[in-house]
């Protein structure tokens, strides 16, 4: 221990450790302390016998580790959040959900949607507004095959966890170079090989687009690709931190979100729309009665109303008959459309095949769950976290 720390070394909430200490017992970067001290979560005082350093409480330090003061070292417990116990704590710098407006990277989504691109919105998300990794990529003569888009979209991103080595020890500008090609060849899987466009240019192109009609896409897979942490955020920082690859890291985030509640609620709000054109009115008071809801409108974190889906329909230009299913709906459930249901109303203004609102949904997550693999591979925190075995035990002699 260097000068200046506490004497009474016994007294964990009265000692003061050094920054390398800090480090050693966390597993953390510099930068990452430094977010600890500026949200006060580590107490941080001048050394006293060199101003010029800092030192920080031990006993937030192992509040942060998960170790009470009398645990014994090297037990490894969840994260926990000084008045959240139990709960793990993951350190992210991809978004945030403040005062009912979400932000990437703090760049207000609905804003920055109607003029970023994909590649742009993935630039900003992965830290790579210095370099582009998406220049000079090309077209992979195996291109992956499979019945469905989704199929292609899988199996080319399972090819490159597959062909690409683990992220350990490797440098940011090559991890995020990899993302930016793991990306291109799923796009190319969905859309066919073709002219170097923007990635929802050629998506487009694929699901036979009139051009001028591109810009809702875009909007729609930029705004699918990020909001606050899920199982499918969780696994792909899980896999990230294990030194998967940022296209396994993704893979893995990617299927769990195929799985996940959203997933499944835009498979219902697809049906919905597709029986509500014919009787808006009518299909919104009988989804009303027989399940009390309708599913897509109405939306967690946002109490004033979703503001990806303000974004994503506001210049829509919604033909009557959608127009219909949302004002009905909205009027039956008292709810106001989230962005699911505006996700699987544009698919309809667009005409994409049944399931093309799934796709654009997993497209577009792809570009924020690559962005939470490099954050978690370059910069992040370890997860830690205890299996407690709660089974039966085994049988006394």
């Amino acid at each position: 221990m260097t000068p200046g720390a506490s004497e009474r070394e016994g007294e964990p909430g009265d000692r003061w450790i050094p920054r390398a200490e800090v480090l050693s017992q966390l597993g953390v970067k510099t930068q990452t302390l430094y977010a600890y001290v500026s949200r006060g979560r580590i107490t941080a005082r001048p050394d006293p016998h060199d101003p010029r350093r800092s030192l920080y409480a031990a006993a937030d330090v192992a509040r942060l580790k998960g170790a009470s003061a009398g645990e014994a070292p090297g037990v490894v417990v969840p994260f926990e959040p000084p008045a959240v116990k139990g709960e793990s704590l993951i350190q992210s710098t991809v978004s945030l959900i403040s005062d009912g407006r979400l932000y990437y990277r703090g760049r207000d989504v609905a804003q920055w949607a109607q003029n970023a691109t994909v590649e742009e919105t993935a630039r900003l998300l992965w830290g790579a507004q210095d370099g582009n990794p998406f220049a000079g990529l090309g077209v992979r003569v195996d291109s992956a095959g499979g019945a469905s888009h989704r199929a292609r979209m899988f199996a080319a991103l399972a090819r490159r966890a597959e062909e690409d080595r683990s992220s350990t020890g490797r440098s940011p500008e090559a991890l995020k170079a990899e993302a930016a090609s793991a990306m291109n060849e799923v796009v190319d899987a969905v859309s066919g090989p073709g002219p170097r466009l923007f990635f929802h240019q050629r998506l487009a192109r694929g699901w036979k687009m009139l051009e001028r009609d591109s810009v809702h896409l875009r909007r729609a897979l930029v705004l699918a690709a990020d909001l606050d942490l899920d199982a499918a955020v969780l696994a792909t920082r899980a896999a990230a931190s294990g030194g998967a690859s940022p296209a396994g890291a993704a893979f893995a985030g990617l299927v769990t979100a195929a799985g996940s509640p959203a997933a499944r609620t835009l498979t219902q709000a697809i049906a919905y729309v597709a029986e509500a054109r014919r009787d808006p009115a009518g299909a919104a008071q009988r989804r009303m009665a027989a399940e009390g809801a309708i599913p897509g409108f109405g939306a967690e974190g946002f109490p004033h109303g979703d503001p990806r889906a303000d974004a994503l329909l506001a210049l829509a230009e919604l033909p009557q008959d959608l127009t219909a299913v949302i004002r009905e709906a909205e009027a039956a459930s008292g709810r106001r459309a989230g962005f699911i249901a505006a996700l699987a109303v544009i698919a309809r203004r667009l005409d994409l095949p049944r399931d093309g609102a799934s796709d654009v949904f997993l497209i577009g997550r792809l570009t924020g769950l690559m962005a939470h693999g490099l954050d978690q591979i370059i910069d992040g925190s370890p997860i830690r976290a205890r299996l407690r075995y709660v089974g039966e035990r085994p049988a006394s002699d």
